[in-house]
């Protein structure tokens, strides 16, 4: 079996190194190569977890892509693969496939103003792109993070985010459905943000993860900010099984998001996402 595909199928052995609890169903693993050292990625691409026993499930990499000696996937249990992988323990080991898929276009940034949008667990397979881009800051313009969650009990990395909120070259806005008692900040949907910040649109280029609602919606209100649907690019996370293309669990339209995504432009799914589903 050649190199190539011997990387593509069969999952390489990784330790988990640290186990960082997020929220209460959801950690974020740090995993090292058991031998050599980890694939470069770009972000917006995923890996492939393998829970031994179990089976494996297509997960953003949500570390810096800078580090090429550890991974960092952020797991939500929601199933029986997730919840296994969830619940893994310092010194396990954990098969690793990938890197995969296409990721955010951060080339095609440079030297504009780039604004992120992030629903939930979409701010996961963003932070990579924060991560590159706060490490070359001087070749972006202005920098938009708009992060929405439902309560401020479920806010992800709470304390990566009070660190972007203090730096002078970052706008950090973070707003939630539902407000507590202690809550100080914005009430309302991610996408209700966008109307309040003043955009050059011909200089903008915008990154949107979350639900398929919040993206559809994220996205006609920076339409309607004046970006064309050729600025917006969106993050798509249908049920991927294969990661390469064959066994169609994924596909959306005429494209496959494990191999054709799971970064695509929304001119090219907007239509799609617009069809309501039975």
């Amino acid at each position: 079996m050649s190199v190539a595909l011997e990387a593509t199928w069969i999952p390489r052995r990784y330790r988990v190194a640290a186990v960082r609890p997020e929220l209460p169903d959801t950690v974020s693993l740090e995993l090292d190569p058991e031998s050599g050292e980890s694939p470069a990625f770009e972000p917006g691409q995923f890996n492939m977890l393998y829970a031994f026993g179990l089976g494996e499930a297509a997960i953003s990499l949500s570390g810096d892509p800078a580090d090429r000696a550890r991974l960092v996937h952020t797991v939500r249990a929601v199933g029986p693969v997730s919840r296994a992988l969830a619940g893994l323990a310092v010194g396990a080991s954990v098969g690793v496939r990938g890197p995969f898929g296409r990721g955010w276009p951060t080339a095609t940034a440079r030297g504009h103003d780039l604004i992120v949008v992030a629903g939930g667990l979409g701010l996961a397979p963003l932070r990579p792109v924060l991560l590159r881009v706060l490490a070359d800051r001087a070749c972006y313009g202005r920098v938009v993070v708009l992060v929405g969650m439902r309560t401020p009990r479920e806010i992800l990395y709470r304390a990566a985010l009070d660190d972007w909120a203090g730096r002078a070259d970052l706008e950090v806005e973070v707003t939630v459905d539902r407000g507590d008692a202690d809550w100080r900040g914005h009430v309302g949907v991610v996408t209700s943000l966008i109307a309040q910040l003043a955009l050059d649109p011909r200089n903008a280029v915008a990154f949107v993860c979350g639900p398929e609602l919040m993206m559809r919606h994220g996205a006609a209100g920076l339409i309607g900010a004046g970006l064309e649907s050729e600025q917006i690019f969106v993050s798509m996370e249908r049920n991927m099984k294969c990661a390469i293309g064959l066994c169609g669990h994924c596909q959306f339209g005429p494209a496959f998001v494990c191999k054709d995504g799971p970064v695509l432009r929304f001119d090219r799914v907007g239509r799609a996402l617009a069809i309501r589903e039975w």
